[in-house]
């Protein structure tokens, strides 16, 4: 059985980058990562260390009680994409910024996972975070999050597997939002409350 990375290992891979996977350590940690399978050193420069699905996934499983030290304390100021409900915040130039930075990021990380380097359909981050990547691609094409109160768009996570539900009270903007889902691969459809007869998008990550 693989030995469980160290807790210098494990805070490398805490401290990735939470939508590329993006790694900084030093060079003796990312190789120890790359020897276990949960790291991949990018083949062109600057020769990048990236999570493999595996580090993605030790990544987001609850660490064990350590015997010794804590975990490292949570990370402040990672960028979330906005899902909608959020108390209002700051929409200024720095925070398109971060979108855009983050979507680019998001669209290597296809380029690097998917066969063929095809980055027109989501890859297995998206998979494994639904909601936040969703809401990313509607929040870089320059779609509106809803406050706490009021319209815009909110995305949510359903029983369905592999589905999200996107929520807009405003239907020429909940058209649109399932349009640019469409346009980063998503499979969307357009569906009715039983009881509140309001209408939603569901969406999926589209496979081929």
């Amino acid at each position: 059985m693989t030995r469980p990375p160290t807790a210098a290992q494990r805070r490398v891979i805490d401290a990735a980058d939470p939508v590329t996977g993006r790694l900084r350590g030093t060079e003796a940690q990312l190789a120890a990562l790359v020897t276990r399978g949960l790291a991949f050193r990018h083949p062109r420069p600057p020769h990048d260390h990236f999570l493999t699905p595996a580090g993605h996934r030790l990544r987001e499983a609850p660490e064990p009680a350590p015997a010794v030290e804590a975990p490292a304390p949570a990370e402040t100021g990672v960028f979330a994409a906005r899902i909608g409900g959020e108390e209002a915040t700051d929409a200024g130039p720095a925070r398109l910024r971060e979108v855009h930075s983050a979507w680019q990021g998001l669209l290597e990380l296809r380029r690097m996972t998917n066969p063929g380097g095809d980055v027109d359909r989501p890859c297995g981050w998206e998979r494994t975070h639904l909601v936040r990547a969703a809401a990313l691609a509607l929040e870089a094409a320059g779609h509106r999050p809803a406050a706490a109160e009021g319209g815009g768009y909110r995305v949510r996570a359903t029983p369905q597997p592999e589905a999200v539900a996107v929520r807009e009270s405003d239907q020429a903007a909940l058209r649109a939002c399932a349009a640019t889902l469409e346009k980063a691969g998503w499979q969307v459809g357009e569906h009715t409350e039983p009881r509140t007869g309001a209408r939603y998008v569901l969406a999926s990550p589209r496979r081929i």
